[in-house]
């Protein structure tokens, strides 16, 4: 039968193109870089990783991440497998040498015999020949493709800003004055307990830092970006101190759960984290530290904190504009496009956030091009999993309402969490009889869902058996 094909080489299109050749299909990845570069992506690598190192949390039993690294797990993926084998230490948080997951995944797609990766441009709509297609360009999708794909759905689609974090050079931090250590002493996965390097901040000099990020220069918006809105999970630093001088000790500048070894009698009122950004451990990336300040202001406001006097920065923090489609609207429960079903889409373009979402919504669109081929009836994952929920929120789980101002909220880009799963009947009473209350609780009851979700997710895995095998 004719290839598959798929557009788009990031973590969504990877992870398609990965498991339609594993399922014996031949694939033609399609990939623009280097013949069209975008305003985030500084290399010509596959999945490449251009926000943050982090896959986010791995536990698996209290996370919804975590639970989404355990379902990718269990299908083989690719992009876990690479992740895994270039992990850096990052305390209850996996996370990766960008530069050495890029390289595995695209050595990975390269020697795969089922798989042609073409260095070209879709330009608009794929020809009509192509009889099914993974579009999977992410939220740097080109123009023209952006608009043809618009014009056929017959839907605006909405955008938001995404903002990337400055990265530090090891040897220019002041190791006077950071410390060591992650929140609570917590180990993750290859760590230590002490995988963050932590500035602290008295009250005196948080202020001077608040003041100084309001009054910082930013980048200028052009007309069109004037109404864009961000995504929450991805603010500038700048823009949440503007909401309130409390909020960064409360947002990624947090104390609770820190130590200073150099003074530990003294509690730090606020800290700065940043976490380790390649294997060698010579880059450290700011946590949560997103900005759209311009160059000259990053440099002089982020060496107001202390250890970061000298800091010599590898990469300044950036702005990018993100894009994606009113997926309930337009796509139908197995993320093709309803106004032409030849169409399946993967990836930030349908509206998940993050990299490891991306990746799962790609796995979802490669397994349901895999169905579809053989003439089966695809069957999607269950909503009490994390993939399941996902998939849910996507295609229909948004629920529009007015927003007070006579606005109808529209949707929005989701991360996954518990907040997307079906209710749960949860243990009440401890093995000693006693009743479940605070923080026990809410464990008892996210591993209850976990616990749920992974019941069901091998029932579906059985269920779908048959696509992964080679086919004839």
């Amino acid at each position: 039968m004719p290839p598959i094909h798929v557009i788009g080489g990031g973590l969504a299109g990877s992870e398609a193109a990965w498991q339609i050749a594993q399922a014996g299909f031949d694939v033609v990845l399609h990939e623009m870089r280097p013949v069209r570069k975008t305003e985030a992506h500084q290399t010509d690598g596959l999945a490449e990783l251009v926000c943050s190192n982090s896959f986010r949390s791995d536990d698996s039993e209290q996370n919804a991440v975590g639970l989404i690294h355990h379902e990718l797990r269990q299908l083989g993926s690719l992009i876990m497998a690479s992740a895994d084998a270039n992990q850096v230490p990052a305390g209850s948080a996996l996370a990766v040498d960008r530069h050495g997951f890029s390289d595995a995944v695209t050595k990975a797609l390269e020697e795969h015999p089922r798989i042609t990766i073409s260095r070209d441009e879709v330009a608009g709509l794929p020809p009509e020949d192509w009889e099914k297609v993974i579009i999977a360009t992410g939220p740097l999708t080109s123009p023209a493709l952006s608009e043809a794909v618009l014009a056929k759905s017959g839907e605006d689609a909405l955008a938001f800003f995404d903002a990337i974090a400055p990265i530090v050079h090891f040897d220019s931090i002041d190791l006077d004055k950071a410390w060591f250590q992650s929140r609570y002493d917590k180990v993750g996965p290859g760590g230590t307990g002490k995988d963050y390097l932590n500035c602290p901040m008295d009250k005196e000099q948080y202020e001077a830092f608040i003041d100084a990020l309001i009054e910082g220069d930013t980048a200028d918006f052009k007309e069109w970006e004037e109404n864009t809105p961000y995504f929450d999970g991805c603010l500038p630093i700048e823009v949440m101190a503007a909401r309130g001088r409390e909020t960064l000790r409360h947002g990624p500048m947090k104390p609770m759960g820190l130590t200073n070894a150099h003074n530990p009698d003294v509690k730090p009122y606020a800290v700065v984290q940043l976490r380790q950004d390649n294997a060698l451990g010579t880059l450290y990336n700011m946590v949560g530290f997103q900005t759209k300040l311009k160059y000259g202001a990053q440099g002089d406001i982020f060496k107001m904190i202390p250890g970061l006097e000298n800091a010599q920065f590898a990469r300044l923090g950036g702005l990018h504009r993100n894009t994606f489609l009113n997926s309930p609207k337009v796509l139908d429960g197995t993320l093709r496009l309803k106004a032409d079903p030849r169409l399946r889409f993967a990836g930030q373009i349908t509206g998940c956030e993050g990299y490891v979402e991306s990746a799962s919504v790609g796995c979802m669109a490669g397994l349901f091009a895999i169905m579809e081929a053989k003439g089966q009836d695809i069957i999607t994952p269950p909503q009490t999993t994390a993939m399941g929920a996902l998939l849910g929120h996507i295609t229909g789980g948004h629920i529009s309402r007015d927003d007070g101002a006579g606005k109808p909220r529209s949707f929005q880009p989701m991360n996954v969490n518990f907040g997307l799963f079906p209710l749960v009947e949860a243990p009440t009473k401890d093995a000693d009889g006693k009743r479940i209350k605070g923080k026990e609780k809410s464990k008892a009851k996210k591993l209850a869902m976990t616990q749920r979700a992974k019941t069901d997710f091998a029932v579906w895995q059985a269920q779908i058996g048959p696509v992964r095998e080679a086919a004839e």
